[in-house]
């Protein structure tokens, strides 16, 4: 709409990446993903915001984990503040990956990664060792969630919180869900998670697991008895 260039690549995430790298590396082009640290930097201070808001960090800090930019730059950010005498406390850094595409949870590459979310459809994330980090150094955990868990977490985000996000985004919320039937959570504790995509990114998917519609004549009645109405 704003008039760029869109050039699809015949292949994964990874390998899209692959050429980035080689044109950020080779001609006078900037690279905007999260290896960019600027792009670190300005994602770092969404943890600003939340000290801000609730006086303190979180216990626990939720999120999907893709590239892994995210936990890097939120660990990062918690870090500063922490430094500045902003905040007593960090939060305990939880990551979810798609169980289709789970590297740092397998410990390894995945080299066809596979879900139904597409922006954490990623096979060898570039922060992989940031996020360990931020894992490790908050006593936090990164752990898969299946394609089903992801769905009804992202349908149970619309239907019930008025959220439309793409699915991906619903990877947080889907482990904090998990871990919660696991009774990982104390009442007390506050538990934010990052909804870090809107729904109009993957809107094939929001039309294909949405209802079909059912179709009636024009007629009054008919609705009213489809719908089991009573006065």
């Amino acid at each position: 709409m704003c008039g760029a260039e869109v050039v699809a690549v015949q292949g994964n995430f990874d390998e899209a990446l692959e050429i980035v790298l080689y044109l950020a590396e080779t001609y006078p082009v900037e690279m905007v993903n999260s290896l960019n640290p600027y792009r670190i930097d300005g994602q770092m201070t969404g943890a600003f915001e939340i000290v801000d808001t609730l006086g303190d960090g979180p216990v626990y800090q939720a999120m999907p984990v893709g590239n892994a930019g995210n936990i890097t730059a939120y660990w990062k950010g918690y870090t500063r503040y922490q430094s500045a005498g902003k905040l007593k406390r960090r939060p305990r850094m939880l990551g979810f990956q798609a169980a289709g595409a789970a590297p740092i949870v397998l410990g390894h590459p995945v080299e066809q990664p596979e879900t139904v979310a597409s922006a954490i459809r990623i096979g060898n994330p570039a922060s992989w060792q940031a996020a360990e980090a931020a894992r490790d150094e908050s006593g936090g955990l990164i752990e898969a969630v299946t394609d089903e868990e992801i769905l009804a977490a992202y349908q149970l985000l619309g239907s019930q919180e008025g959220v439309f996000c793409e699915p991906a985004s619903a990877a947080g919320v889907a482990g904090i869900l998990k871990l919660a039937e696991q009774d990982f959570f104390q009442p007390v504790d506050t538990v934010v998670c990052i909804i870090t995509g809107h729904g109009l990114k993957d809107p094939d998917t929001a039309i294909a697991s949405a209802p079909t519609p059912t179709s009636l004549p024009v007629e009054k009645g008919a609705v009213v008895d489809f719908l089991g109405l009573k006065k």
